[in-house]
This record gives C-alpha cells, structure tokens and sequence, in this order.
C-alpha cells in the first residue's frame, strides 16, 4: 500500500523506537516521505540531527532510551501535548537489540539487558502511549525476527526475547482490539542493518575474562556462528522490504496479523513446528554448521 501525499496524512502522528539507524531510522523517513507526522525515538543529539538533515520538520526526534521510565514519561508528555485529541495512529516498537553467546557463558546481567531492552522496553512504551493510540483508534507494530519462530543455539537469548515478543503481540492484539487497536508482528530474516556489527562488537565485551579452558569447549561452534552470522549479514535482505511491511501494518484498512518476510521465515515460524525435535536440531545445526 502506498499512501498518497494529503493534508489528512499531515494529521495522523506515528512513534517510531529504535529510530537512530536501520529498520527504525527507514520507517521514520518513509513515514515522514508519505507526508505523516513522525516522532522518532532516538538516544543522541547526533542521531537526532542527522534525522533532521534528512526528513522534513514533520519529523520530529525525541529522546527515548525504552529501558528508561524518566525518557519514556517525557516523551509521552512531549507527544500528548504536540498530538491533542488526535491521539497516536500508530507506534512501532522496533528498539532493540542482539545478545550472542552460549548459555554457559552468557553473563546474566547481559541475559537480563537483552530481556530489557527487546521485551520489557517495548511493554513499557507500548503501555506508556496506549490512552494517545486508544483516542487515534491506532496501530501498534512489533519488529520481531525470524529469531521468533526459530530458537537457534548461541542466539539463545536474542531467541527468547522475541519468542517472548510474539507472546506479547498475540495476547496485546486481543486485550485492545475492541478499543479499535490493531496490533501486527512483522518478522524480517537477516536484515541489512547494523545490528551486525553492534552484536559482533557485544560478543567481544561479552567474551572478555572468560575462562578459557570453558570457552575452548566452545570455540569451535561459536566460529562456525561467527561464519554464519557473516553469511547471512551479506546475504541479508534490504531494509525497503521492512519498511513496506510496516507502512502497509500501519496504514491498511485490514492489516495483516503477522507478517513474515521471506520463505524461510515462513518456514521457521510453520513448518518446523511439523517435525519432531530431534529432526529440528539435527537441521539447524546442518545449517549453521555447528556440531
């Protein structure tokens, strides 16, 4: 769906977080292009201003760190005054971020920052925006992953932040619906953004005073990740085929539910749920090259 510039456009208000780079920083400019009013949650004055060198003064950078409650009430005091009885049309909670590493080794507060930023965050934004998206009538769209249909080994907990963000779509989606609420997931296999990066520079800090005779248990298969994680970062899809994901959640008359981006994400999310448990693992780990 491709929304043509109009005043209404001018009218209707989205919060995009996670609007710094990648996915969330091409929603907010789409959004921004097709002629809506765009507050874009950002955590620097630097990301802040290159939104502004880009999109138009309907776009608006505001700033929103979702594990912190102080930004997220000032946002919301920000967006309440600016919005009036218009209310929000919509909010993508999009924020978020990869923790790699195996269980063994995985520290818990790096656990529980993951669980922080990709579950807990976009509960407290969500909850936090629910009166202004109550009085648009809005939208709410989840940014899961492929992760959320498929738990992989050495991703573990990125896996269990968005398995526990499609429990939060699905249960949101009937709790709001007679409030004229839509709530959709759109589930991308790798994306080229740079999270990548972000997560290979995470697993270094991560690694760092691990015991190595643990960690040689492990080194063979966290090089065949780092492989595979290489892999898919160049094979990864253009973040374009998000953002039309997310305009048409955000904009059509009946959103889909679950949106999910490419064959494999199909695959992962339906038809692993087919075979047994020992046949899933045997193929994962054929596919990431692991033992």
């Amino acid at each position: 769906m491709n929304p043509q510039h109009s005043e209404s456009n001018v009218k209707k208000y989205f919060l995009v977080t996670g609007a710094s780079t990648g996915i969330g920083r091409a929603c907010a400019l789409e959004l921004d292009r097709l002629g809506y009013c765009v507050f874009a949650g950002v955590r620097s004055d630097e990301a802040a201003q290159r939104l502004r060198t880009e999109a138009t003064e309907r776009l608006q950078p505001v700033r929103l760190d979702v594990t912190d409650s102080g930004q997220i009430a000032a946002a919301l005091e920000t967006i309440a005054a600016a919005v009036g009885e218009a209310g929000l049309a919509g909010l993508v909670n999009n924020a978020g971020i990869g923790v790699p590493g195996p269980w063994e080794l995985l520290p818990v507060e790096a656990f529980r920052n993951q669980l922080e930023v990709n579950v807990i965050g976009q509960m407290a934004v969500t909850q936090a925006f629910l009166p202004l998206l109550r009085k648009g009538r809005g939208r709410v769209v989840n940014i899961s992953s492929v992760n959320g249909g498929m738990a992989v080994p050495y991703l573990g907990a990125y896996s269990a932040s968005k398995f526990a963000l499609e429990a939060f779509n699905d249960s949101l989606r009937t709790e709001v619906r007679n409030f004229g609420i839509r709530v959709s997931s759109v589930a991308p296999a790798a994306t080229d953004t740079p999270i990548w990066e972000k997560s290979a520079t995470l697993a270094a800090q991560i690694s760092t005073g691990i015991d190595p005779d643990v960690f040689a248990l492990y080194e063979a298969d966290i090089a065949a990740m780092r492989k595979a994680a290489m892999d898919s970062a160049r094979n990864a899809a253009p973040v374009e085929q998000v953002v039309k994901a997310v305009v048409h959640a955000l904009t059509a008359k009946r959103p889909k539910t679950h949106y999910y981006l490419g064959w494999d994400v199909r695959f992962c999310f339906k038809c692993l749920k087919m075979i047994s448990d020992r046949m899933r693992d045997r193929l994962i780990r054929h596919l990431i090259g692991v033992r």
